[in-house]
């Protein structure tokens, strides 16, 4: 099963932070992520800044319309209503997670959105036992993990045909 694992932070540099491990893990072949999404809000900061990572190899599984549209359906529209995060639900993101992760990114903080394996998890929170940093965690189903590669594959993207 997939798990899309969020990672969050204390501090603005926190996921950034964190990432290098990871990705030195990736590189050793100890560790096999789907996908990488950070999020790092300054203090000061009306919004936060967002960016697809991908893996170490250089690929990514989901293209950037789907992290374009969690972190805009997450960070810059009101959730209020059981319509906020409708886009989302049918691949595993209900309203009440997009409304915890709403709450614990905030100005100040940071987070590392990772998309594996549900076995990676394990690995993950491992390399971060010294680390403080909060989780969240959504575990999809076959069908939603199906729904969510249609939507939003990388490949589908790369080569420029919807299926």
């Amino acid at each position: 099963m997939t798990t899309l694992s969020i990672w969050t932070f204390a501090t603005e540099a926190g996921a950034e932070a964190a990432l290098r491990p990871l990705e030195r893990r990736q590189n050793q072949r100890q560790l096999a992520l789907d996908d990488v999404a950070v999020v790092a809000w300054a203090a000061d900061a009306v919004r936060p800044r967002t960016y697809q990572v991908g893996t170490a190899a250089g690929t990514a599984a989901l293209s950037g319309a789907f992290w374009g549209l969690l972190f805009g359906t997450v960070f810059l529209l009101p959730l209020s209503g059981p319509t906020a995060g409708a886009g989302l639900a049918h691949v595993g993101l209900s309203d009440e997670f997009l409304e915890l992760v709403h709450g614990r990114v905030t100005a100040g903080t940071s987070a590392l959105f990772l998309l594996s394996d549900s076995g990676e998890l394990d690995l993950v929170r491992d390399l971060f036992a010294d680390v403080h940093a909060d989780l969240l965690v959504s575990t999809l189903t076959r069908t939603e993990e199906d729904a969510l590669t249609r939507a939003f594959s990388a490949d589908t993207y790369s080569t420029g045909a919807i299926r």
